[in-house]
């Protein structure tokens, strides 16, 4: 790794470029920890960026499987090989605690490994024409130079599962990470050009959305665009994609629920929703917002519930005994805080919820459950982002489940239940692109699709083998046998 105490450079056509302002890498466990410095680019870099891009991209989209195998094969070694220290940059610079941050990076890993598996598996059809003597061959091809903005919240996963697929499948990238995180997106370009990627086939560039993304994604020479991040975000940038005729794919917000039926194991219940809701401090799309908990089990719950949550341990990320991290940083901190006083407002009993103040400067907040809430509130209408969760109660499955699909998002959604047909039921009628059953509403496995419906999501699947869906075009040729 470099040394961070020097300015971390843009990486274009190979060339690492210090040209511009640099922004310092805030440690949100103890402000006084400045993690490094990091270049900003403008729009003169997105050019020189784009055009390395396309410059480099007939001699990649053409290169064997195998040279793309062995690229992504090194990089994933590589990242498994140094889960404890890149795990510790991302605990540092994301506030994940430490553990978390250790299995984000074994994650980042696994992805580059999986799609050094699918360069090698990228297939086709050949099909008899319906006319005589005719043969058909349908084969995938290169979408040509992708955008990729990417969040703060897994700054090292979300990067992966977007840049690996990309390049397995012979596109040429240009990646924006979050300003908040620059340093893991840093620590992945840094691998990519030591194992050998050519120049300009991946090309890196820090900075504010405002410029760089709104330029990156406006940018003639961008074939395709993947985004995760907020929904308003991802609706300009699909309007723009649309005006341009080009590729998009978003993953924005979620508003999740988990139902808990009379029937469920208390405590199964109690462990997913204390996951699925404050781990990570909430900072997940697919954290559990709304527990929807029928009346029988409500009270039990709620008790459980409360005591787990008040009893998790929020700390310095590095520390191991650290349940719960900071929050990202004083803007998204002063938001929860906003929140919280909503739900006072909205007639909400709040529990926990209040900022702390530690032996460390930093961003912390306890964790909130807000009770007896109805579904049309706007705490449980709006994505949070944050440690907090509402419980919504309810008198049976059918009521429960109008108000699980009664959201603008429908990215991930549970139900804890010992019954088959309810769980069965939930699993047809939610209206949700991944749905757990007596699991956490977050946690997913980086081999099969990811993504949600309505307002969470927009074009094809990401990761897993439906992620050719994005990053290839498919080409149907027809000739005389």
């Amino acid at each position: 790794m470099k040394d961070m105490n020097e300015i971390q450079g843009n990486l274009v056509g190979g060339e690492w470029l210090l040209d511009g302002d640099c922004r310092p890498n805030i440690n949100p466990s103890d402000t006084r920890d400045i993690i490094g410095r990091f270049a900003c680019a403008g729009r003169a870099a997105v050019d020189q960026a784009v055009d390395a891009a396309r410059s480099a991209f007939p001699a990649w989209a053409s290169a064997g499987p195998q040279v793309r195998h062995d690229l992504l094969d090194a990089v994933g070694t590589e990242l498994l090989a140094r889960k404890e220290e890149i795990g510790r940059l991302l605990a540092r610079e994301e506030g994940k605690t430490l553990p978390e941050a250790m299995g984000e990076t074994i994650r980042a890993g696994q992805v580059f490994k999986f799609f050094a598996g699918e360069a090698l598996r990228v297939t086709g059809d050949a099909q008899q024409s319906v006319r005589p003597g005719i043969d058909v061959a349908v084969t995938r091809e290169p979408v040509g130079v992708v955008a990729l903005i990417t969040p703060w919240n897994f700054p090292i996963a979300i990067p992966a599962w977007k840049i690996a697929p990309a390049l397995a499948y012979g596109n040429c990238v240009v990646l924006k990470p979050a300003e908040l995180t620059p340093g893991c997106a840093h620590v992945i370009a840094q691998l990519l050009h030591k194992h050998g990627c050519p120049a300009g086939v991946f090309n890196l560039l820090m900075g504010p959305g405002s410029v760089v993304g709104d330029a990156l994604v406006s940018h003639p020479g961008v074939d395709a665009v993947s985004f995760t991040g907020s929904a308003a975000t991802g609706s300009r940038i699909a309007a723009t994609c649309g005006t341009l005729r080009r590729k998009v794919q978003l993953e924005m917000g979620g508003k999740n629920p988990m139902v808990v039926m009379d029937d469920a194991d208390l405590r199964t219940a109690v462990q997913a929703c204390l996951n699925g809701g404050f781990f990570s401090t909430g900072q997940r799309c697919t954290a559990s917002s709304r527990l929807i908990v029928q009346k029988g089990i409500h009270d039990a719950f709620v008790e459980m519930l409360g005591r787990e949550m008040r009893a998790l341990r929020v700390g310095d990320a590095l520390q191991a005994d650290t349940q719960i991290g900071p929050v990202v940083d004083q803007r998204q901190l002063d938001s929860n805080l906003a929140y919280v006083e909503l739900a006072r407002s909205e007639a909400a009993e709040v529990l926990g919820g209040a900022r702390l103040e530690l032996d460390k400067p930093g961003f912390y907040q306890a964790p909130a459950l807000f009770l007896e809430t109805t579904n049309d509130a706007r705490i449980n209408r709006e994505e949070i982002f944050g440690p907090c969760a509402s419980v919504i109660r309810v008198g049976d499955f059918d009521e429960a489940l109008a108000i699980a699909n009664d959201t603008e998002f429908g990215l991930s959604a549970g139900i804890c239940t010992g019954s088959l047909k309810y769980a069965s039921e939930f699993r047809r009628r939610v209206e949700a692109g991944m749905v757990m059953v007596n699991l956490p509403t977050a946690g997913v496995d980086y081999h099969v699709p990811f993504g949600g419906r309505k307002g969470s999501s927009f074009g094809p699947r990401e990761q897993g083998r439906y992620a050719a869906e994005f990053y290839t075009v498919v080409k149907t040729a027809y000739q005389l046998a």
